[in-house]
């Protein structure tokens, strides 16, 4: 603080540490009920030299009130390394006496500042609990492991206990320029700060940290600027991984066009043996129309079908599953190599983002039937991969027999198209699910139809942040589908 303002102050608050929230909160309640400006105040920490005056006691019978997300933002912002903060904080708690809805404001530039504030103290205290590397020094009693962080900002004590959590078995201390942090396994102590020659050198099991950091490398994965973003370059002079990335980095695209080639050329053995096991040899003539009365018998016959030449190539047949007398029905396109081998639908990583979204939107799977628009897994082999082929129209065409057979015996009140190709097979035509997502169309047999996207859309979106984003438009779908199956 520059030393007119000091002279200006009226009032000095000296703390006992940066982040002496509960001297910050004492000495902000005294100044406040005795209505003492913000710009009469200056804050100090024990390395300042400066006089230090006696604040008034608060008064007994004053009222401050305060919302308690400020109380809990206020302790959080306390640990970021500006030093006007303890007065900035003080001015914020000063406003909200007057206006009360002040943290709600915001376009507000103090708020701003605080939400700035509060992200850097949270991005900080991420980076620290996943770039901290322990190093072991001694040997059995002796034994305990040391680590060193520079943070931005004086969030050691703050992050403490996450580490106790982490690594309560462990005798550890993390030296930082600011504070350190010792856990003797029963005692968590914080200390000074230290230097970075205090932390102890390189040990053996970095060599472990640098193969295993080699090994999960996927170069076929890598995007340099997501990696940085979420991996700064600060933090990389003490990540003994680090020292691979420029090397892994510049022979990315070789190693990917590597792993290509050692892809072998012919399907798995195992794909044979299951397609062996659970699905008999079809007849030689087309499966004649069943005339099955329940869903069990339905996906007997359904074993056989050749209603389409993607049968020639499939593991089995993949039949819907679910309650007979589910009020909606789920279908997706068509089953992915796990549910072709699985012999059940939504089993895959599309399934099982499905599910994680129907928990979260409250719509118990178990109670619902999820089949797809085609029974067969269409597929393109590529090596041992077989990657996922869309169906066409004649074959959707083919397979909405079984589709429409589904309907008849399990007559539910709502389906939900997830996809351009369950839309088609529900509605007979092509739709544009961009546009109509979330729409309700009512087929001449009166069965209502949700549109959606697949749930395998949302794995193919590479940023994560687009990801989420397209994780909660689908969620919004499902709570949509939740409403109109109580409708």
């Amino acid at each position: 603080m520059a030393s007119t303002q000091l002279n200006l102050a009226t009032h000095l608050v000296r703390l006992d540490s940066e982040t002496d929230f509960a001297g910050w909160r004492d000495a902000a309640r005294r100044l406040a009920t005795n209505d003492i400006r913000p710009e009469s105040v200056a804050w100090q920490v024990p390395d300042s030299e400066c006089r230090v005056d006696d604040l008034p006691a608060a008064k007994p019978d004053a009222r401050l009130v305060v919302p308690r997300d400020f109380i809990d933002r206020a302790e959080t912002v306390i640990c970021h390394c500006d030093p006007e903060r303890f007065g900035f904080l003080y001015r914020l708690l000063w406003r909200l006496r007057s206006e009360p809805m002040l943290l709600s404001i915001a376009s507000d530039p103090d708020i701003r500042k605080l939400e700035a504030m509060e992200k850097a103290v949270h991005r900080d205290i991420h980076k620290m609990r996943a770039f901290v590397r322990f190093r072991k020094i001694g040997e059995g009693t002796d034994e305990r492991y040391v680590a060193w962080f520079e943070p931005d900002h004086f969030i050691v004590e703050r992050n403490a206990d996450f580490f106790v959590r982490r690594f309560t078995g462990m005798r550890w201390t993390i030296l930082s320029p600011h504070a350190s942090a010792d856990w003797n396994g029963e005692r968590l102590a914080i200390g000074p700060g230290a230097g970075k020659r205090d932390a102890p050198a390189e040990d053996d099991a970095e060599a472990l940290w640098r193969t295993y950091f080699e090994n999960i490398f996927n170069p076929a994965r890598l995007k340099v600027k997501a990696m940085q973003r979420e991996m700064p370059k600060k933090y990389w002079r003490n990540l003994p991984e680090a020292s691979l990335i420029p090397d892994l980095i510049a022979g990315a695209d070789k190693a990917a066009s590597a792993m290509i080639d050692r892809m072998p050329t012919t399907p798995a053995p195992h794909h044979a043996k299951v397609k062996a096991k659970h699905w008999p040899t079809p007849g030689p003539s087309d499966v004649v129309a069943p005339e099955a009365e329940d869903i069990p018998e339905l996906r007997e016959e359904a074993k056989g079908c050749r209603r389409c030449p993607l049968w020639r190539d499939a593991t089995q047949t993949v039949f819907g599953e679910g309650p007979e007398n589910a009020d909606v029905v789920f279908v997706g396109e068509q089953p992915g190599d796990q549910e072709d081998l699985a012999g059940k639908p939504f089993v895959g990583p599309a399934g099982r983002i499905f599910d994680s979204i129907l928990d979260d939107a409250e719509i118990d799977r178990r109670k619902v039937y999820v089949t797809n628009a085609v029974k067969h897994f269409k597929f393109e082999p590529r090596g041992k991969r077989r990657i996922h082929s869309k169906p066409n129209a004649g074959e959707i065409q083919a397979c909405r027999w079984w589709l429409d057979k589904e309907l008849d015996l399990i007559k539910p009140n709502l389906v939900v198209a997830l996809g351009a190709t369950a839309a088609q097979s529900l509605l007979g035509k092509a739709v544009p699910i961009t546009k109509m997502r979330g729409d309700v169309i009512q087929r001449e047999d009166g069965l209502r139809v949700f549109l959606t996207i697949h749930p395998s859309f949302i794995l193919r979106i590479r940023e994560q942040e687009d990801k989420e984003a397209e994780r909660e438009r689908f969620l919004k779908d499902m709570r949509k589908v939740k409403q109109l199956m109580a409708a």
